[in-house]
Protein backbone atom coordinates (compact mmCIF):
# COMPACT_ATOMS: atom_id res chain seq x y z
CA UNK A 1 0.00 0.00 0.00
CA UNK A 2 1.38 3.34 -1.03
CA UNK A 3 1.37 6.17 1.54
CA UNK A 4 -0.93 9.11 0.97
CA UNK A 5 0.60 12.12 -0.75
CA UNK A 6 1.70 14.83 1.66
CA UNK A 7 -0.83 17.32 0.27
CA UNK A 8 -3.68 14.96 1.13
CA UNK A 9 -2.30 14.40 4.63
CA UNK A 10 -1.97 18.15 5.22
CA UNK A 11 -5.53 18.77 3.99
CA UNK A 12 -6.90 16.01 6.25
CA UNK A 13 -5.05 17.35 9.27
CA UNK A 14 -6.29 20.89 8.58
CA UNK A 15 -9.85 19.59 8.43
CA UNK A 16 -9.32 17.76 11.71
CA UNK A 17 -7.92 20.90 13.36
CA UNK A 18 -10.90 22.92 12.14
CA UNK A 19 -13.32 20.36 13.63
CA UNK A 20 -11.39 20.27 16.91
CA UNK A 21 -11.35 24.07 17.13
CA UNK A 22 -15.10 24.12 16.57
CA UNK A 23 -15.64 21.52 19.29
CA UNK A 24 -13.38 23.42 21.70
CA UNK A 25 -15.29 26.63 21.01
CA UNK A 26 -18.60 24.93 21.72
CA UNK A 27 -17.21 23.43 24.95
CA UNK A 28 -15.94 26.85 26.06
CA UNK A 29 -19.39 28.34 25.48
CA UNK A 30 -21.10 25.60 27.50
CA UNK A 31 -18.53 26.06 30.28
CA UNK A 32 -19.14 29.83 30.35
CA UNK A 33 -22.89 29.26 30.52
CA UNK A 34 -22.35 26.95 33.49
CA UNK A 35 -20.09 29.55 35.13
CA UNK A 36 -22.82 32.15 34.67
CA UNK A 37 -25.29 29.80 36.36
CA UNK A 38 -22.80 29.47 39.19
CA UNK A 39 -22.60 33.25 39.49
CA UNK A 40 -26.39 33.41 39.70
CA UNK A 41 -26.43 30.71 42.37
CA UNK A 42 -23.46 31.86 44.46
CA UNK A 43 -23.69 35.59 43.85
CA UNK A 44 -20.26 36.44 42.43
CA UNK A 45 -17.48 35.32 40.13
CA UNK A 46 -15.15 35.17 43.12
CA UNK A 47 -17.43 32.69 44.91
CA UNK A 48 -17.62 30.53 41.80
CA UNK A 49 -13.83 30.60 41.52
CA UNK A 50 -13.46 29.59 45.18
CA UNK A 51 -15.95 26.76 44.75
CA UNK A 52 -14.03 25.43 41.75
CA UNK A 53 -10.53 26.06 43.09
CA UNK A 54 -9.81 28.42 40.19
CA UNK A 55 -8.63 31.99 40.09
CA UNK A 56 -11.16 34.80 39.89
CA UNK A 57 -9.44 35.99 36.70
CA UNK A 58 -9.94 32.64 34.95
CA UNK A 59 -13.67 32.69 35.67
CA UNK A 60 -13.94 36.35 34.67
CA UNK A 61 -12.06 35.84 31.38
CA UNK A 62 -14.16 32.82 30.40
CA UNK A 63 -17.36 34.76 30.98
CA UNK A 64 -16.08 37.87 29.19
CA UNK A 65 -15.03 35.88 26.12
CA UNK A 66 -18.43 34.22 26.03
CA UNK A 67 -20.28 37.52 26.34
CA UNK A 68 -18.18 39.14 23.60
CA UNK A 69 -18.88 36.29 21.19
CA UNK A 70 -22.56 36.04 22.03
CA UNK A 71 -23.40 39.70 22.37
CA UNK A 72 -26.27 40.88 20.21
CA UNK A 73 -25.09 42.91 17.23
CA UNK A 74 -24.91 46.59 18.03
CA UNK A 75 -27.50 48.59 16.16
CA UNK A 76 -26.11 51.95 15.12
CA UNK A 77 -29.48 53.40 14.13
CA UNK A 78 -31.34 55.67 16.49
CA UNK A 79 -35.04 55.83 17.22
CA UNK A 80 -35.22 59.60 17.11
Amino acid sequence: MEPKPWRDRVREEEELLARLNHLASEAAARRAEALLEGVEELGSKAEVARALGRSWQAVDQAIRRYKRRHAPPSDTTTTE
